[in-house]
């Protein structure tokens, strides 16, 4: 069973940059397509971005395109959310998930195709 382990959550001003990150245990071999998702209580889970086993695709909300970047470590086992020029709005609970196929293009952001997810960081932006 992969274990999905996130840090890196806290508090930032408007404008500011937080760096979140997913550790990965247990088989990680079975993973490829890793992503962000984020949600709001009351609202609806959000896919933020994802990315492939090699790093060389990556899918972005149009909310975040532009101010956020993925990347991926798959010696260390561990995935990377940099958030530039947050704001308000991207304040919410950033939870980590993965599975063992490909990142499409028409379904990245549907969480029902993820098999593993982290437990989530709280990322709050606010002045």
């Amino acid at each position: 069973q992969v274990q999905l382990s996130e840090s890196g959550g806290g508090s930032v001003q408007p404008g500011g940059t937080l760096r979140v990150s997913c550790a990965a245990a247990g088989p990680t071999y079975a993973v490829n397509c890793m992503a962000w998702f984020r949600q709001v209580p009351g609202k609806e889970r959000e896919g933020v971005a994802s990315i492939t086993s090699g790093g060389g695709l990556t899918y972005y909300a149009a909310s975040v395109k532009g101010r956020f970047t993925i990347s991926r470590d798959n010696t260390e086992n561990i995935m990377h959310l940099l958030m530039n020029n947050l704001k308000t709005e991207d304040t919410a609970i950033y939870t980590c998930a993965a599975h063992r196929g490909f990142c499409y293009l028409n379904d990245w952001d549907s969480a029902s195709g993820y098999t593993y997810w982290g437990q989530g960081t709280q990322v709050t932006v606010s002045s």
